[in-house]
This record gives structure tokens, C-alpha cells and sequence, in this order.
């Protein structure tokens, strides 16, 4: 019989963490636009601070809805260093047709702020949210709604936060989106 010396964790306390930490949160696959959209107030919702987007187009339906924006306003509101980021790869649509999200980050602009991917950044087909570096929502492929959402995931969440970050330092300033239009 194989004694453990004291401090030394064996494999049951390693399966009992983790086991605890999935407790914590909850993993699922999203399949559809309302999956998404469910999927994203869900994570968001559950953000105290900080909130990071990669989308393509602002998936209309979603980061513009009435529930997501309600989230979002709340949050920015309730908490003095809350900050929203959201990278863009393709904003004609959402300037060309207007967007509930946008006119939100116009009028609090202090909060949240939109950047444009430089074409040469545009390599990622992937779109995700990330809240609080904590929970994501992350799709493989902007175009498809098929993805993976998980409330807390703190390691693989800040890995595409690293990710973000990049993009962010070398995009521009969105700003179509911070003009106001009458």
C-alpha cells in the first residue's frame, strides 16, 4: 500500500476540484440564433465589470436586443468601471442599418466602445463574447450558430481575452459609431 505524504494531493482531490469549479458554472452547446441569444444574456448577465465582443457584423437579433441591451445598460450604469469592447470586422451592415447597441454605446460612450478589425487582422472566423474574463460564449464560425457556452471557464475565457486584447491595440476606433446622427 502506497502512502501520500501530508500536502501531497492525490488524484480524487484533483477530480473533486474539479468538480467543484464545474459546479460553479455550467457548459452547453448552442445550436441556433435564440440558443444564442439566450446563450449571450446568460453570460453577459452574469458580468460585473467587463464585457468583450468579437463579432463580424453585431449579429443583428442579438447583441442588439431589447433583453441584451437592458443587460448592458444596467451593468455600465450600476458599476463605476464597467467597460464594454466590442471589435467589429465588418460594420457596414450594422452602420449602413442601424443598430440599438450602437445608439446604447453613443450615449454612453464612457462605458462602452466599438473598434474596427484592420483587414489584415480579419483572419478569425470565429466570434465570441467574453464577460468578466470568466464565462464565454464562443462560436467557430461567425456565419453559423453553432457553438459552445460555458459560465465559467476562467483559463480557456482568458486565453481568447489575450486574443481580444491584441486585436483591440492594433484596431482603429470605430467612428461611425461614436458620431451622433439627428
Amino acid at each position: 500500500m502506497t502512502q501520500l505524504a501530508l500536502g501531497t494531493p492525490s488524484a480524487g482531490y484533483y477530480a473533486q476540484s474539479m468538480e467543484q469549479a464545474r459546479e460553479k458554472g455550467k457548459r452547453w452547446v448552442i445550436s441556433s440564433r435564440e440558443e444564442m441569444l439566450q446563450a449571450a444574456l446568460e453570460v453577459v448577465g452574469e458580468s460585473s465589470r467587463k464585457v468583450s465582443i468579437f463579432t463580424h457584423d453585431l449579429e443583428p437579433g442579438i447583441y442588439d436586443s431589447p433583453e441584451f441591451l437592458e443587460i448592458i445598460k444596467r451593468m455600465v450604469l450600476s458599476q463605476a468601471y464597467a467597460r464594454i469592447r466590442v471589435l467589429i470586422a465588418d460594420p457596414t451592415h450594422a452602420v449602413k442599418n442601424g443598430n440599438n447597441f450602437v445608439h446604447l454605446g453613443r450615449r454612453l460612450n464612457t462605458y462602452i466602445e466599438f473598434r474596427h478589425v484592420r483587414e489584415d487582422l480579419r483572419t478569425h472566423a470565429e466570434a465570441f463574447c467574453i464577460a468578466d474574463e470568466i464565462a464565454l460564449v464562443y462560436r467557430l464560425r461567425a456565419d453559423r450558430w453553432e457553438g459552445i457556452v460555458d459560465t465559467y471557464e476562467p483559463a480557456v475565457a482568458q486565453l481568447y481575452g489575450k486574443m481580444f486584447d491584441e486585436i483591440w491595440l492594433d484596431s482603429e476606433v470605430e467612428v461611425e459609431f461614436r458620431q451622433l446622427r439627428m
